[in-house]
């Protein structure tokens, strides 16, 4: 029996449905095409986007990248919201504040912060949200300068004129002082009121007494430091903020950790 399609009255009597159905597959192929040039160049565009991106915030140069993901906000917040007791949006707008800082500071600075995202950030943000009792900030060990101009600018926000004190040998392994000085002046930091850089290491006899002309109340501790020397120098109820693998002395009282850093209370 012969096929219906090749029979030609079958043909004339099919022609019309063959006719709307090429259309139909012509109007859908037209549509997936351009669907696909459109989806073609949106991923050119977000190449595009995540090249510039990368050339800003990629590890090149630094500790490591600069960006975070949602999991990673979300888990500073809760965990600055531990430390602080700070339960309002306070705490997420601290945290987008201190990383729009590190970004600017690192692209306009010479040299990068010490840490990770977290690290930074959580540090930016929790010490200004303890309320320390004055705008003393004393810093042992400093890499660039950053940290300094960015945790004055921070507590700033909360009302707190900081005035800076770093103390770091200043060889040039890595830190310099014509670049902690130039960093720091990005902070705003730019008098020797505001700012003073003292070189030397934090146990020699003239530094500590250099460092006793006042009572700090934040000190941020970075190395292996004499924590009872660091305790002398701190104002009733000051902030401190110790790195990994450091442990608190007599009359810290602790507060908990954000990232890698603990964080202290004088008593």
């Amino acid at each position: 029996m012969p096929s219906l399609l090749s029979n030609r009255l079958a043909k004339r009597v099919l022609k019309p449905a063959f006719t709307l159905v090429e259309q139909r597959l012509e109007r859908a192929t037209t549509a997936l095409q351009s669907d696909l040039d459109a989806l073609h160049h949106e991923v050119a565009d977000l190449r595009r986007q995540s090249y510039g991106l990368g050339l800003l915030l990629d590890q090149s140069g630094r500790d490591g990248h600069r960006m975070p993901t949602a999991a990673q906000v979300e888990t500073l917040v809760r965990e600055v919201r531990a430390v602080t007791g700070d339960r309002g949006e306070r705490v997420r707008q601290g945290v987008t504040v201190a990383y729009r800082h590190l970004v600017a500071l690192e692209a306009l600075g010479a040299g990068g912060f010490a840490g990770s995202v977290s690290e930074v950030c959580g540090r930016l943000t929790t010490v200004p949200l303890l309320a320390p009792p004055n705008g003393e900030v004393l810093e042992l060990g400093t890499l660039h300068g950053l940290f300094a101009a960015a945790l004055r600018r921070m507590l700033q926000r909360e009302g707190l004129e900081a005035r800076l004190t770093i103390v770091d040998r200043l060889d040039g392994s890595p830190a310099r002082a014509d670049v902690v000085r130039a960093n720091l002046a990005l902070g705003g930091s730019c008098s020797a009121d505001e700012a003073r850089v003292v070189r030397g290491r934090f146990g020699e006899p003239d530094v500590q007494e250099r460092l006793a002309d006042r009572r700090y109340g934040v000190i941020v501790v970075n190395g292996d430091h004499d924590l009872t020397a660091v305790r002398e120098l701190a104002a009733p109820g000051a902030v401190v903020v110790l790195g990994t693998g450091q442990q608190r002395t007599a009359g810290l009282t602790g507060l908990g950790r954000v990232a890698d850093s603990a964080y202290c209370r004088v008593v």
